[in-house]
């Protein structure tokens, strides 16, 4: 059944689990994300955790699932699943909203439409008419005398974030507010080629930026080491690409139709040959970069999985490499590991990207021994980009 619901209309859901769908036109000049709010009956969340958005991606007891947007030819489509019956700690509602993050305004937003999904019911969210507003509620769900509701609201605030987190009682930093600028054009490194090996307090090189650079991590042992992918964009959002979930966080091979995208999990390395004649068989695993103006900085990370037990980045002499296909080749080695056997996460160095060309910086970070979470980006007072090790969602067992 295709039901339409004008804007302030309430109507009844034929069941508690469901999904909200958002679509529009794909513009360069516009920057829509999706944000649910799980509140009380005060219309206010409880704290941190009553936020549901790209970088905290399920709320409370799975009552509410971020799903990354995806492009569909001209369209980009966001969605988020809801399951109303598993609410506690006295939420009461899900208020699903946008943000426009370039202040282009929502009239700059065109043909966009809204959904609910129930099963096999479809309720049109008929959105009203908007100028220069760069926050909107969309719609509303909730639980009446036991059973699930929606409510079309479509109510903009023209201050954005600001407006719907004053709204629903979030205070947000002023950092995590301001769009990320660019990098600035680097005057003072010359561009670098051939094979280069990095090492930690090193002066960052500047490469040529191809249409396709590779970061890879190789390692020589029958472990499982990984490689993912930490990614800056220029909305200030921190973006995982990798084989495998944390905390809230889904699997994402690909970002951006193929702007960053993991080429695979390769498992374990093995050895071949028999008794003492056995060789260890080095195994790599691949993140293919294609930069485009959206993304600020792209962080690789290598990782130890759990089912690894312990192992050491020393031992089992990890490296990375980035090679922009163009003859230029960066290895950074974990050459400042010790022996502790309990660091899982490495990150070897940073790329940045700038209209001269790719900076890489080595930073050899490792994270506190025994943690297994992930690292964190975040905008530095002075603009750049920062890497905060353990402050991320923790790994999923792999």
């Amino acid at each position: 059944m295709i039901q339409e619901l004008k804007t302030g209309g309430n109507t009844s859901l034929s069941s508690s689990k469901g999904c909200v769908i958002v679509t529009h036109d794909i513009d360069k000049n516009t920057d829509v994300s999706l944000t649910a709010f799980l509140v009380t009956d005060a219309g206010k969340v409880l704290g941190d955790s009553g936020i549901v958005f790209y970088n905290q991606m399920e709320g409370p007891n799975g009552i509410a699932t971020f799903i990354p947007s995806v492009d569909s030819g001209s369209t980009k489509i966001h969605k988020i699943d809801f399951d109303l019956n598993k609410s506690s700690g006295g939420i009461t509602k899900i208020a699903v909203t946008l943000t426009e993050g370039n202040n282009a305004g929502f009239a700059s937003v065109k043909n966009l439409k809204a959904e609910i999904q129930v099963g096999s019911d479809i309720i049109q969210l008929i959105p009203s008419s908007f100028t220069t507003e760069n926050g909107i509620v969309v719609t509303e769900l909730y639980l009446r005398n036991g059973g699930a509701k929606a409510k079309a609201v479509w109510k903009g605030f023209a201050a954005g974030l600001d407006g719907l987190c004053s709204n629903y009682g979030v205070e947000v930093e002023a950092e995590e507010k301001q769009p990320v600028q660019p990098v600035k054009s680097v005057v003072n490194l010359k561009k670098t080629s051939g094979k280069v090996n990095l090492s930690k307090g090193e002066k960052p090189i500047l490469i040529e930026k191809t249409t396709e650079i590779t970061a890879s991590v190789s390692w020589d042992s029958g472990t499982d080491y990984d490689i993912y992918a930490l990614v800056y964009t220029k909305s200030g959002k921190q973006i995982d690409v990798a084989m495998f979930g944390a905390k809230g966080v889904p699997v994402l091979q690909n970002f951006d139709n193929g702007a960053v995208e993991h080429m695979g999990d390769v498992g374990r390395g093995k050895k071949l040959g028999w008794g003492k004649a056995k060789k260890e068989v080095s195994k790599t695993e691949i993140i293919k970069i294609r930069f485009n103006d959206d993304i600020i900085a792209v962080v690789p990370v290598a990782y130890s999985a759990q089912s690894n037990g312990s192992g050491s980045f020393y031992k089992y002499k990890v490296s990375m490499c980035i090679d922009n296909n163009a003859g230029t080749v960066v290895t950074i080695s974990a050459e400042n590991a010790n022996n502790n056997n309990g660091i899982y996460t490495c990150v070897p160095g940073m790329l940045l990207n700038t209209p001269d060309g790719v900076i890489i910086k080595p930073i050899e970070m490792y994270s506190t021994p025994g943690s297994e979470n992930r690292p964190k980006l975040k905008k530095g007072a002075d603009g750049n980009i920062e890497i905060v090790m353990d402050k991320g969602p923790k790994n999923n067992y792999k």
